[in-house]
């Protein structure tokens, strides 16, 4: 099966990432980024990132039709929630599909109002206030109409806090305040099919509106409210929504989103490639999933990722207290020489061990990994084995350190710096 060009965009996301992250490794799958020219995480992530405007710029459509022609692209994953109704909107002037739902439902769940208006006879809703003098007791929530997650909704206590509130969320909606806890339900909806999965969790911890800590919850309401929904809006390919317990216990709907979440990386450890079955899905292809049921929890960080200059064409790895850190294997040097070997970039062993090499790199299953092992006996420096201009060390060793790095002028490493060498490995 030929592989398909997938387009982010816009890649720099926390959505872009968690699509770029679920189709990397998949065999049939050739990602690629599309963004601003700004900065953002996309740039350190994505083997290809190019340069497109943002939907606001009356040149972005001109610029996104080259570039799927020029890439091949088969599908553009959107990645944000108004980029997907500007897709639709332009669907018929791209010339590769959108992963998405139906332009109709994208267009209505971009508005929360019309979400309302659309399931309350579905599901139960929050009591939207029409006027400020309708609200008889606080507190109530004012949010925006056309937003996401919590962003710029507000908690309002008083009639004071809720004109300032209305003067300040833009399309603001004064809706019933909802005191519980809240949930979101990761799904995925086949046309024909209907609803084949629905997986809760619980937002722990959130920050600036988005989840930061779920877990996963078994929540059978919830997957009754997501069968209802997805009938009612004819739901396709993946998708979520975001509920809250109002103050009689039931659960109330925020939001209905026709797109990957960036959380949805706790479902995606548990066989659930959302991206993955949503192009499945556009091709009408048999789906089956499998799903590990067992408790777990997801907590997201910043992640740390470089770019550096450093070229070479030959890695000098140290044993002890290096590649063998307190009795264990160090992992990241590990994916480091695999990167290396995927590079065709030249690792040797170079080290001063007391026992016998060959054996201890048995014992800790590492048999074959190196291109050359220098074991130095004799206590001659490090330095007088280096003999390659485009070469690097790895060592703990602060004065082997330094010596090759005075005595043959290539870069030098300690444990804690390898992450910086690690391409696309978000540490």
């Amino acid at each position: 099966m030929r592989a398909r060009n997938v387009l982010v965009f816009p890649a720099g996301t926390e959505v872009g990432l968690e699509i770029h992250n679920a189709l990397r490794s998949c065999k049939d799958i050739n990602v690629f980024g599309a963004g601003q020219p700004v900065s953002n995480p996309a740039r350190f992530v994505f083997d290809e990132y190019h340069e497109v405007a943002n939907i606001h710029q009356p040149q972005w459509l001109g610029e996104l039709v080259e570039l799927c022609a020029r890439l091949s692209i088969d599908y553009i994953y959107p990645a944000y929630d108004d980029v997907i109704v500007a897709l639709q909107d332009a669907a018929e002037k791209l010339p590769c599909p959108v992963i998405s739902a139906s332009a109709d439902v994208c267009r209505l769940t971009r508005s929360k109002s019309l979400t309302y208006e659309a399931l309350e006879r579905v599901v139960k809703v929050p009591k939207v206030y029409g006027l400020p003098d309708d609200v008889s007791h606080f507190p109530v929530f004012v949010k925006p109409d056309r937003g996401q997650g919590s962003q710029g909704a507000v908690r309002v206590n008083n009639r004071a806090e809720l004109v300032q509130a209305l003067n300040t969320v833009k399309a603001p909606l004064i809706c019933e305040y909802l005191p519980g806890e809240e949930y979101t339900v990761d799904c995925f909806s086949d046309r024909e099919r209907g609803l084949l999965f629905a997986g809760s969790r619980r937002r722990v911890r959130m920050r600036n509106g988005i989840a930061v800590n779920s877990e996963g919850v078994e929540l059978p309401e919830a997957h009754k409210m997501a069968k209802l929904i997805g009938d009612r809006l004819q739901m396709r390919g993946p998708w979520f929504f975001q509920v809250k317990r109002a103050s009689d216990g039931e659960l109330a709907l925020l939001e209905v989103a026709p797109r990957i979440a960036g959380s949805m990386a706790l479902n995606r450890v548990r066989g659930i490639n959302f991206p993955l079955l949503g192009i499945y899905e556009h091709e009408r292809l048999p789906l089956g999933l499998l799903t590990y049921e067992g408790p777990l929890e997801i907590d997201r960080a910043l992640a740390n990722r470089y770019k550096h200059g450093i070229r070479f064409s030959i890695a000098y790895i140290d044993l002890d207290d290096t590649l063998i850190l307190r009795t264990k294997v160090n992992l990241d040097l590990i994916a480091f020489i695999f990167q290396c070997h995927n590079r065709n970039i030249t690792v040797k062993l170079i080290t001063r061990h007391r026992f016998d090499v060959e054996a201890t790199l048995r014992q800790y299953r590492l048999t074959g990994l190196f291109d050359d092992v220098i074991h130095i006996t004799d206590g001659r420096p490090k330095s007088a084995f280096i003999k390659e201009p485009e070469a690097i060390l790895v060592d703990d060793s602060f004065a082997e350190r330094r010596d090759v790095a005075e005595t043959c002028g290539i870069p030098t490493f300690d444990c804690s710096m390898i992450e910086m060498l690690l391409e696309g490995v978000p540490v």
